[in-house]
């Protein structure tokens, strides 16, 4: 199983980034699709999570409205399109693939590497 987030960057404050999350190895298509993120010297937060086609998602508080997440089977990409971006959306991103929409990370059994993104003042 091979998850790869990417799509990270720097971005001033009001700007949008998509990140895009590669996934191989697996069917794809059956399992649900967490992204979250990890600021310095905090907890790993949920930030949203889509089930297997892609019809029913869930998104933490602080990014409702402004994240949308969205998966593609056939290209076997998960993807978290950011708007409205705040400073303190900075932080590393991360995906994962679950059995079930959970906010809890202990749900998630399977991690790819972060991307980094920078929200500017």
């Amino acid at each position: 199983v091979q998850l790869q987030a990417s799509g990270g960057g720097l971005v001033q404050a009001g700007g949008s980034l998509r990140l895009s999350c590669a996934a191989s190895g697996f069917t794809f298509g059956s399992y649900v699709m967490g992204w979250f993120r990890q600021a310095p010297g905090k907890e790993r937060e949920f930030v949203a999570a889509i089930n297997y086609g892609g019809d029913i998602s869930n998104y933490a508080g602080s990014v409702k409205g402004r994240f949308t997440i969205s998966r593609d089977n056939d290209k076997n990409t998960a993807y978290l399109q950011m708007n409205s971006l705040k400073p303190e959306d900075t932080a590393v991103y991360s995906c994962a693939l679950g059995s079930h929409i959970r906010v809890s990370p202990s749900n998630y059994y399977y991690w790819g590497q972060g991307t980094q993104v920078t929200v500017s003042s």
